[in-house]
């Protein structure tokens, strides 16, 4: 048999996905003969009439499902294109072309209406009235311009006939997705250089052969929507989840993160749904894959909760094989910090379960008269053991930035002795805050050198790591800046913790490594809008001492607006929440696509309660393992733990007055810049659970609502 590629398009997976159940053992038996030889005779390729692309056949799968693949005159890559009904298939093949672009050479299906070009209608999407006259909105670009960055000729009519940003979202469905993008970022005032970045283009002189599609196939932006399939079970991993794309197809910026070759720390930022995590788990099986050279050579993988980084092995099972995965440890900062002090013999207890309190309490006692005692708790939380201070020295020198009642000498000296005697308390009693095992772990590394099997570590949700914790994770690598030794992602939009960072001064060098994603591909551009609206207004930081924004932040999904739904009384709200699951259900959409998401875990019990009362499976997401997949029920959540999660609905419930923000988080607040720092902990918390849903958000609540929602409306 001839060296045969044979590709899957990601069209071709949501085909398959729609396909009955009892029809898709049908669809894979095909698929698995068909990968193997496609020239088999038993094979039949049919011509479509009327098909505009002459190279779309159909085979047949069964007596009434066909599939659709390109099979090419001369050549030896085949691909696999669609799969439904006989009728719909061949519809589909006659308003579809295949080609290679003459300028950026990515393989493109290009839709069309009845075969022909469609044309702008010239109405605004926000009204419906006619658009005056005017400039169409690319018109400084040229069409040579507007080529080179993978429009396609064909398309070009349809491109001039655009005035508005709306017009251009209406006509997204037409457009091939580095072509749509390209023409959003002109928009958004991107010069043509830096849409070449974004798209990953590279523009050294390349003659385009528009009949090579095994070349094409190897190009980022083909390999966005198309996957050559190497082996059976590489077929039926895709198969086996084929809505969960970001397994196979990535955008080529994520891409070029994955792959890419540092001389130091990489910082990678990103909005929620522009798949962050999704890099970061690539780039450990392509570093396991193609960086390490020693048998020995390990990689850490690790996350601030126990319960991400349960979800994140999880996934890693999906994509990466067996002896990729031994030389991948996954494991939570805290997890690990016991393991690795329990190894050293380490003489003290880490206080994870606020053991040390009746010692602060006595500590307390040697506060000045008058002095607020949350006010000298928070101190200590947010100044000195982040700062890693042990004296009254070092105490007059730290900085106070964030904290907003300020202290002067004098004051601090008066203070000093309560955190003087708790540390001697906790030595006393052989006890550890976790900060301080965090500093001792640092120490033990610094002392006894190069002793840990890492050659690469990644670090997922960066924001809510901290100072002390990246301090660390900088030694477990020591001699500074090294290839390929550091990766973090994070989003300081979705900080739930306390815990701001600068990395430069954790030692770990970015400039010039630090990079940005700015396609969001998890949640519709209406509920992403929605979301981003609940931050107006707070300026959030880059993870480096600079500040990061949310602009040219775009979502390739268009849908629904989110509802915000108000009930009278809590029983109100849950029955209503019941009708819409059971309504749900009835049409044969699973409850474990949706998720109900709460501020707390008592009132997540409430809803719990009554969804049980209501004859509706429920399934509770705990905080330290991942979930399971293929449990059945209605998923419910907390704010914290549905972070890094998501589902096809989200349902947050619950977002009352006193709930939303909580009450109880402002009331140990001493002063308004302490409780704005936990109103915007609280609109992140929001912010991420509304980003949790891939398409339809429900908010609701019940007697009073939470102001947020009054604010930015229904």
């Amino acid at each position: 048999m001839p060296d045969v590629k044979v590709a899957v398009s990601d069209q071709f997976l949501e085909a398959f996905s729609q396909v009955p159940k009892n029809k898709q053992k049908k669809v894979r038996r095909f698929m698995t003969k068909f990968r193997q030889d496609p020239t088999l005779p038993g094979i039949n390729y049919e011509s479509i009439e009327g098909a505009k692309d002459p190279k779309l056949r159909s085979v047949r799968v069964d007596q009434s499902y066909r599939g659709i693949v390109m099979a090419p005159d001369e050549g030896n890559v085949y691909m696999l294109l669609w799969v439904d009904k006989h009728d719909d298939a061949y519809q589909w093949a006659r308003n579809r072309i295949v080609q290679i672009h003459p300028e950026t050479g990515s393989l493109q299906v290009i839709p069309m209406e009845e075969g022909e070009v469609p044309v702008s209608n010239g109405e605004s999407a926000d009204t419906g009235e006619e658009e005056e006259e005017g400039e169409d909105l690319f018109a400084e670009h040229r069409d040579r311009e507007l080529t080179r960055l993978g429009v396609p000729n064909e398309l070009m009519p349809l491109v001039r006939s655009i005035r508005t940003e709306e017009q251009l979202d209406d006509l997204q469905q037409y457009l091939p997705e580095e072509a749509y993008e390209a023409l959003f970022l002109l928009a958004a005032g991107y010069t043509q250089r830096e849409v070449d970045n974004e798209l990953a283009y590279s523009r050294q002189q390349e003659d385009v052969d528009t009949d090579d599609y095994q070349a094409a196939l190897e190009r980022p932006n083909s390999q966005r929507r198309f996957a050559v399939v190497e082996d059976d079970e590489e077929m039926e991993r895709m198969l086996e989840a084929p809505l969960e794309k970001w397994r196979v197809f990535l955008h080529p910026t994520q891409r070029r993160l994955v792959t890419m070759h540092a001389n130091g720390p990489v910082r990678v930022l990103g909005g929620a749904g522009t798949g962050k995590t999704v890099v970061a788990m690539h780039r450990a099986v392509w570093l396991a894959e193609n960086f390490f050279t020693e048998a020995s050579d390990q990689l850490l993988f690790t996350t601030f909760t126990r319960n991400l980084a349960a979800d994140i092995k999880e996934n890693l099972r999906l994509i990466g094989s067996p002896s990729v995965l031994e030389r991948i440890e996954v494991v939570n900062l805290d997890a690990w910090i016991s393991r690795f002090l329990g190894q050293q013999d380490y003489e003290y207890t880490i206080d994870y379960r606020g053991e040390a309190e009746d010692l602060w309490e006595k500590a307390l006692m040697m506060a000045p008269e008058g002095r607020d005692r949350t006010f000298l708790r928070n101190e200590w939380e947010q100044v000195i053991q982040p700062n890693g201070i042990r004296s009254e020295k070092g105490y007059m020198r730290v900085s106070r930035i964030g904290r907003g009642t300020p202290l002067q000498r004098s004051a601090r000296a008066e203070v000093w002795p309560v955190f003087d005697e708790y540390q001697s308390l906790l030595n006393e009693h052989k006890l550890r805050e976790r900060l301080g095992a965090l500093r001792d772990a640092r120490r033990i590394l610094e002392d006894e050198g190069d002793i840990l099997p890492y050659r690469a570590i990644l670090v997922d949700e960066a924001q809510d790591m901290g100072k002390q914790a990246f301090k660390l994770i900088r030694q477990m690598i020591p001699g500074g800046d090294q290839e390929n030794d550091i990766f973090i992602v994070g989003d300081a939009h979705q900080r739930i913790y306390d815990r701001q960072v600068v990395l430069k001064h954790c030692g770990i060098n970015i400039v010039g490594r630090g990079r940005k994603l700015r396609v969001n591909y998890r949640t519709t551009e209406e509920n992403r809008q929605w979301a981003v609206g609940l931050l107006e207004g707070a300026e959030y930081d880059d993870l480096d001492g600079g500040t990061d924004d949310q602009e040219v932040y775009k979502s390739l999904m268009q849908g629904e607006e989110p509802r915000v739904e108000t009930f009278d009384t809590f029983q109100d709200e849950a029955e209503a929440i019941g009708e819409y699951l059971q309504q749900r259900k009835n049409d044969g959409q699973p409850l474990r696509d949706t998720c109900i998401i709460a501020r707390t875990k008592s009132l997540l019990d409430n809803y719990s309660g009554a969804l049980r009362a209501a004859d509706l499976s429920t399934y509770t997401i705990q905080k330290d393992r991942a979930e399971d997949r293929s449990a059945s029920g209605v998923r419910l959540a907390t704010m914290h733990r549905a972070k890094g999660l998501e589902f096809e609905r989200v349902i947050i419930a619950g977002v009352t007055e006193g709930m939303v923000p909580l009450d109880k988080a402002l009331a140990g607040a001493e002063d308004e810049a302490t409780r704005e720092q936990i109103r915007k902990r609280e609109r992140s918390l929001l912010y991420v659970s509304v980003t949790r849903a891939k398409r339809e958000v429900i908010v609701t609540t019940h007697d009073t609502p939470s102001p947020w929602l009054t604010s930015i409306g229904d």
